[in-house]
This record gives structure tokens, sequence and C-alpha cells, in this order.
């Protein structure tokens, strides 16, 4: 309870005053709060009113807007059996979004029975246009050979093409193609070339295998403060096999100062993961 000891009457009363306007500005924002969400709720629904209207005329875009919206709950319930038949229905009339969209649905059993050989198809679609995350996905499903025959050099063609426009999973796989001869000749330069675009993205594994392609001269010139940098960046990242990397450059004074409490800090980081490498 609020004592009043010390206070003169103007000032109780305009203390009292301001609580008042105060719970009024909150009860008037609340009643603001809560018009807007009933006139986004409300265009929310003519929105899907108008995509279902356009979608049953046949309109492709509307046909995946609605499908979106279904995979979402964004508007409508939450539907995923709802959203691969207007994806399909966008898919067939060559619709590259929906393609790729529902192949991820047959990838994952996502409101279809899983099935990797419709996945592929529809993601070749979507690829054949251009999509580049169908393509990477295709890339990967050539290589596992997930509902489709296994096939190295088609990976890599699919895996080259999303590379090229600047997916990292990509660029990392296509890399790991090239160092070890998969469906591509072997060829150390071209790796380190696919891998440090996806390392500049930040894939930690990539980072790793950089630094230590800079530490042994493989495919680019030996530079140890080029090793160091790309050890660090994974390190960070918490990648194992890069902070023993790192730990053994200052191990050594490789590319920095020789710091054996440096050294031993990271070994002991790549050692709480399981990576018990000795010192080079």
């Amino acid at each position: 309870m609020i004592s009043w000891v010390g206070f003169s009457a103007m000032e109780i009363f305009l203390i009292s005053l301001g609580g008042f306007v105060m719970r009024k500005v909150v009860f008037a924002g609340l009643i603001l709060a809560f018009g807007l969400s009933i006139c986004a709720l409300t265009a929310s629904s003519a929105d899907v009113s108008e995509l279902l209207e356009r979608a049953k005329k046949g309109e492709p875009e509307a046909q995946y807007g609605l499908a979106e919206r279904y995979r979402k709950g964004d508007g409508v319930p939450k539907n995923a059996e709802e959203a691969e038949q207007w994806y399909r229905k966008a898919a067939e009339k060559g619709s590259a979004d929906a393609q790729s969209s529902l192949g991820k649905m047959y990838r994952t059993g996502e409101g279809v029975p899983k099935n990797n050989a419709e996945a592929a198809k529809w993601y070749r679609k979507a690829a054949d246009q251009g999509v580049p995350d169908a393509q990477s996905t295709l890339g990967k499903m050539y290589r596992n050979g997930e509902g489709v025959p296994k096939n190295n050099a088609e990976a890599a063609k699919w895996y080259r093409k999303a590379s090229e426009k600047g997916v990292a999973d990509a660029q990392s796989t296509l890399g790991k193609m090239y160092r070890n001869g998969e469906g591509v000749p072997q060829d150390n330069a071209e790796a380190a070339k696919w891998y440090r675009k996806a390392a500049e993205q930040g894939v930690a594994d990539v980072q790793a295998e950089l630094g230590l392609m800079y530490a042994n001269g493989q495919g680019v010139p030996r530079d140890y403060v080029e090793s160091v940098k790309w050890y660090r960046k994974a390190a960070e990242q918490g990648n194992a096999n890069a902070q023993h990397g790192l730990g053994v450059m200052y191990h050594n004074g490789f590319g920095v100062e020789r710091d054996d409490g440096e050294a031993t800090k990271w070994f002991r980081k790549a050692a709480e993961q399981g990576y018990y490498g000795k010192p080079q």
C-alpha cells in the first residue's frame, strides 16, 4: 500500500491522475492491438479467399501460393495433404517452386508417403528450370543413390550447377568430389577453389579442410598464415579437426608465434570432443 505521508494534496492528485491516465493509455493500447489483429485476420482471410478463387481457375502462381499457406498454416489450418494437392496442380503447370516443394514433400514424407523416386522426378523438373536448392538436392540423390541409380558423374553435374549459383552445401560437396576423384578427375586445385567458396559462407568442415590444404600445400601454395586463419574459423565453430590442427600450428609455431599454452587449450578442446591425435 502506498503511503501518502509527506505529499501535498496537489501532489497526491497529480499522482492519482497519472495512474488513471496510464490505465486509460494501456486499455486503449490493448483495444488498438485487438483491432489490428482482427483487421489482419480479416485481411488474411480475404487473401486466402482470393487465392482460392484464382487457384480454382487454374493459375499456377495462386495454386503455389495457396499450397504455401496450407503448408505453413498461414491464414488457414495447417494441412500438408491439402498443400500437396495444390503444389501438384501448380507443378504440373510448370511452376518450378512448386516442383521443388513437391519433391521435398515426397523426400521427407510430408503429407504423402515417402517416395524418393517421386521426389527425384519433381526435383529434376525444378532443377531443369534452374532452382539451385533442387539442383543441389538432386546432386545428393545421385551421389547417394536415393530414388535414382547411384551416379557420381551425374551428381557432380548437378552439384556444379548449384555451386555456380552459390549454394554452400553444393560447393562443399563438389570440393570433396574433386578432392577424392568422385565422378570427376581428382584435382586438389579445383577442390580448394570450391572449398574456399563454401568456407567463405561459414561451412566449418570445409574451413578445417581448407586449413589442412594450406598447411600441406595441396592444391594451393603452402601458407601457414592462411592455414591458421581457416583452422581458427572452424575451431571457433567447434570443429574438432580444426581445433587439433590449430593446436599443432601453435605447438610448432607455424603461422603464429609458438605458444604451448594456446596449443594445449586447442588440443584440450579437440580431446573433449573425442579427438585424441598427437601433436605433430
